[in-house]
């Protein structure tokens, strides 16, 4: 058996005319995040974090901004394909745990949905799914309110 840890980190802007999705979800905001997809900051380091850990790059060299099939592309879409391929290399998940860091809105209202979107999506218990979210007490870049960073960790164990 063997089993592999992967990290993944991503950033998006807030902009002005986009809807806001995290972990797969709607949340209600004035504002969202700029992206080539949809920008949902969470799910790009989730995959991030599992192609990592499966040796497989990062999500531009399986999703490049510069290839127009993926404009606008819910990442709940490239999540799957995420899945498909380490499922195609005999990984599976073990757990994951991640980190949403923004000033606003509160995400904590929406941590279980995203918990079960996102282990519906990677086919694993929601037990195994682990998301929080913070502030950074107002310094930086989220906590001046300019955009949201997102942080994940997996482990993954193949039977080979």
């Amino acid at each position: 058996m063997m089993i592999r840890v992967g990290q993944g980190f991503d950033v998006h802007r807030w902009v002005e005319g986009r809807p806001l999705r995290l972990g797969g979800v709607a949340i209600p905001y004035h504002l969202g995040l700029l992206g080539h997809s949809d920008a949902d900051v969470l799910l790009h380091a989730v995959m991030d974090a599992l192609l990592g850990a499966a040796g497989l790059g990062d999500i531009g060299r399986h999703f490049p901004d510069t290839d127009d099939q993926y404009k606008g592309i819910d990442s709940r879409t490239l999540l799957i394909k995420v899945r498909q391929v380490l499922s195609e290399g005999s990984w599976q998940v073990v757990n994951l745990d991640a980190t949403v860091i923004c000033q606003q809105p509160r995400l904590a209202p929406f941590i279980p949905a995203m918990e079960r979107e996102i282990a519906r999506i990677i086919q694993v218990d929601p037990a195994c799914v682990n998301l929080k979210a913070t502030t950074t007490e107002k310094l930086g870049f989220t906590g001046r309110g300019e955009g949201v960073a997102a942080q994940a960790v997996v482990l993954i164990s193949s039977g080979e």
